[in-house]
């Protein structure tokens, strides 16, 4: 797609939003790393470690560090949300005129940010991070991730760019679409791309995790990928469409061709051996009640997403901030 560009200065402030969740021992790597960044930025930045719930000492590290630096800030969820609507909180108390969105890990280079702002200069209002090889990972990680941005970009929207994750920089008039965007089941990287809007790659290599677990294995990941499918798309639902027509069709292929040899057996009296037997019958039964059973599972998600979104419930629950700058939008958002 050819957007028009309009070429703009630095932000006047960067915010960089961090969701963390139990990352005690990545912590004082990404805290060497983000000061040498701050050095050479060319814009004012404020740093929102979003404490999403964490059962070990990050919490009270982030409040240690936020207590020593003005520009760290910390948003504390009462308990955890999960990633996505951590990444949320952080975009609603950002003051920036641009946001990035990066995790604790060190996985993907905090000095990418320099790259993206070269975009963000040239007039791009998304600039996201699209990974050209993942280091430290299992063919299986790399497998399933090659496979799940696929049928995500299948599933979701055309445009939705594949292997990159919430690692992005992003523009505030793009930030104030997404905070209008307040849906329960959020993926975000689906819905920057169908908010539209500049939005171009830097590529990078990612690294393997300076310390701790994965906090996405494969049950998650596939978590993630149910929640964007149904939120995003009625594809599933048309699925379930598409089974029922195929078992019909097996059923009527069935039932003509027990006609047939009953035909044949009694009519034309040809010497065929005709045993209507049980096996015919068990395995139209599982086809139509597993047909039926999933075409229900299906409608079933849809519906408790409405449920879900009926309530009217806030999408988290903040605990405490940490920081003066965030005194007065907490004000704004409570």
């Amino acid at each position: 797609m050819h957007y028009y560009l309009v070429p703009r200065k630095n932000p006047k402030l960067l915010s960089i939003i961090i969701p963390c969740y139990n990352e005690e021992s990545s912590l004082p790597f990404l805290k060497e790393r983000l000061e040498d960044l701050i050095k050479i930025l060319p814009t004012k930045v404020e740093v929102i470690f979003v404490n999403d719930g964490s059962s070990d000492q990050t919490i009270f590290q982030l409040v240690s560090w936020a207590e020593k630096d003005p520009q760290i800030q910390v948003v504390s969820l009462s308990r955890n949300f999960g990633h996505q609507l951590a990444v949320t909180a952080g975009m609603d108390y950002a003051k920036g005129d641009a946001v990035v969105v990066m995790d604790a890990d060190l996985q993907d280079p905090p000095e990418v940010i320099l790259e993206m702002l070269t975009k963000y200069r040239e007039g791009y209002d998304v600039v996201y991070g699209q990974r050209l090889a993942r280091s430290g990972e299992s063919f299986f990680k790399k497998a399933t991730a090659w496979a799940f941005y696929r049928l995500m970009k299948i599933l979701v929207h055309k445009d939705l760019p594949l292997d990159s994750g919430d690692f992005r920089l992003i523009s505030r008039r793009c930030l104030d679409a997404l905070n209008g965007l307040r849906e329960n089941h959020r993926f975000l990287r689906g819905m920057n791309a169908w908010i539209g809007f500049p939005q171009t790659p830097v590529f990078y290599k990612r690294d393997p995790r300076v310390a701790g677990e994965t906090k996405y294995p494969l049950r998650k990941m596939l978590k993630l990928a149910m929640n964007a499918a149904v939120s995003f798309s009625p594809l599933p639902l048309r699925f379930s469409l598409a089974l029922g027509i195929i078992v019909a069709l097996i059923g009527f292929a069935v039932g003509f061709y027990a006609l047939f040899r009953a035909f044949q057996h009694f009519v034309l009296e040809m010497p065929i051996v005709y045993n209507p037997g049980w096996a015919t019958i068990v395995t139209l039964i599982c086809l139509i009640g597993g047909s039926i059973l999933i075409s229900i599972g299906i409608l079933g998600e849809y519906i408790a997403r409405i449920f879900e979104e009926s309530k009217g419930r806030p999408l988290y629950v903040v605990e405490f901030v940490k920081g003066s700058s965030l005194t007065e939008k907490s004000k704004k958002l409570s």
